[in-house]
């Protein structure tokens, strides 16, 4: 089976790179057994990216290879490393190529060299347990994961970007007649549907350089699938202006050239959205006598339709000259109108489950489903293994006001709660940290007493203090045993803060009345 040397169209599978994962780490050196958390962050994943290559023509690549994956970004490690950043993924296009899904959604037109398209972003990389040291967290012991980057299926539609497109009926002489006008070399022959890919061409006339394609032969019903021309009609939607090239000479019964440009005209018309390009007409093979003679007699009529006709042949050259010059009228014409068109990066953002807000809860069979950007990041970026990690995520959610909302919708202890989509859902049994309306005071993992000063450190700070006023012989022993005395009349400060034998001293016995 022969391999195909020009694809216009393609499915296409990318996946950008995963992030790396975040480390806990702790920094240990010598007399320093525990100097602080110093894991690194993991490093982002790398992103696929379809970029406009004026030196690529056609998608025959990416037919061979439909599959394509950037690099996934390093873990992150101990002494503050973060983890290298994946690679990005740059896939060359031809210009004029149209990117949308499978469901016919267009993305993103890509017209104009260097024009890139951020098609799958990378995943981005997880925080160590440094990055999450906070003044209520000192130490960490948990990390956070990678996360995974984009996965999608696109379709990628060429759409030759011609200023020129020539139409016509199977050997009407349209490829002769771009290797009359170009430097381009097709194939030739004498039978029907020769041509099988589109040609270009590069003709000059004058000062004014423009590009020629023939869309392979058009028949009656070409707009519904007959022939090879429905295949190829999207290459024309650029054009600046459509040529008619029309065979006088054509020995099969019933065909004359009037009836030739209406036939076309009918399937362009069935096609659609090309209402408003000029147009001219070629009546090609002058060279032949009953071309020729043909030619003559119908060009009144086709003029009559406010039509600009050319009798040309493309074998001995006769009239390309000014039917060169008129295409290069109307292409210098529709350059001038249109805007300049600049290189640009594009890049898709998907769109929240929940546009206006962070999240949006829903009730469903399984459950309360809860859909936002953020819970799911979170879910996507916890260690299920690690309880400090999940506590931590507990957290967040509740920060965001997750549980508060779900109390309000009347969710009650032991629902099933559902963050994420249908197909990867993560599961969680409710237990909401607001009780009898008083919400708890500290957070998940928290222990509330480190908050206030222990007896001992306030004893600690108070001998300091009394050690400014310090006999000249008296050592912190001798400052300590008088700061626990107790002071005369009353109660003093520390643990003995009693005077012995009276009526607070626990060791105290009552004398026997009898005695």
């Amino acid at each position: 089976m022969a391999l195909p040397t020009f694809v216009d169209r393609v499915t296409l599978y990318v996946s950008a790179g995963r992030g790396g994962n975040g480390v806990a780490s702790v920094h240990r050196e010598k007399f320093k057994p525990l100097g602080g958390p110093d894991g690194g962050n993991g490093g982002p994943g790398g992103s696929v990216i379809l970029r406009v290559d004026p030196d690529v023509t056609t998608l025959i690549d990416y037919h061979h290879s439909p599959k394509r994956q950037a690099e996934h970004g390093g873990h992150g490690a101990g002494a503050h490393r973060n983890g290298a950043h994946g690679s990005d993924l740059v896939l060359p296009v031809p210009d004029g190529t149209l990117v949308s899904t499978r469901d016919g959604e267009v993305l993103a037109d890509l017209v104009g060299a260097g024009t890139e398209l951020v098609i799958a972003a990378g995943g981005r990389g997880g925080l160590g347990n440094a990055a999450l040291a906070s003044a209520k967290r000192k130490a960490p012991g948990f990390a956070l994961l990678g996360e995974p980057g984009d996965e999608l299926e696109i379709v990628l539609e060429l759409k030759v970007v011609a200023d020129i497109g020539l139409v016509g009926f199977p050997s009407a002489g349209k490829s002769s007649l771009i290797a009359a006008i170009s430097r381009a070399r097709p194939k030739i022959a004498d039978y029907p549907f020769t041509t099988l890919v589109p040609n270009l061409g590069v003709v000059r006339a004058g000062d004014t350089t423009f590009t020629v394609a023939d869309v392979p032969g058009l028949i009656e019903g070409a707009s519904e699938g007959r022939g090879l021309g429905h295949e190829f009609l999207r290459h024309i939607e650029r054009c600046a202006a459509l040529v008619h090239v029309i065979d006088p000479a054509s020995i099969e019964p019933g065909r004359n050239p009037v009836d030739d440009l209406d036939v076309i005209e009918n399937e362009l018309a069935r096609y659609g959205g090309l209402e408003d390009r000029p147009r001219l007409v070629a009546l090609n093979k002058v060279d032949v006598p009953d071309g020729r003679e043909i030619a003559e007699m119908t060009v009144e009529e086709l003029r009559g339709r406010g039509l600009r006709v050319f009798l040309v042949s493309a074998a001995s050259g006769a009239g390309l000259k000014e039917l060169t010059f008129a295409m290069a009228e109307i292409v210098a014409a529709a350059r001038a109108a249109r805007p300049v068109v600049e290189a640009e990066r594009i890049v898709l953002r998907p769109r929240g489950a929940d546009e206006t807000g962070d999240f949006t809860i829903t009730e469903t069979d399984q459950g309360w489903r809860v859909r936002g950007t953020k819970p799911e990041r979170w879910v996507r970026q916890t260690d299920f293994s690690n309880d400090e990690a999940v506590g931590f995520l507990a957290d967040r959610l509740n920060r965001l006001g997750i549980e508060e909302k779900l109390v309000r919708l009347g969710a009650e202890e032991g629902d099933a709660v559902l963050i994420g989509a249908e197909e990867n859902a993560v599961v969680f049994d409710f237990k909401p940290g607001i009780e009898a309306g008083a919400e708890m005071l500290g957070r998940r993992g928290e222990d509330q007493r480190f908050d206030h000063s222990r007896p001992a450190a306030r004893r600690r700070r108070a001998i300091d203090e009394a050690m400014d006023d310090r006999g000249e012989n008296e050592t912190r022993a001798d400052v300590a045993r008088r700061h626990d005395q107790p002071v005369k009349g009353g109660s003093g400060i520390g643990p003995m803060s009693y005077e012995i034998g009276g009526r607070e001293d626990p060791d105290r016995v009552e004398q026997d009345p009898g005695e």
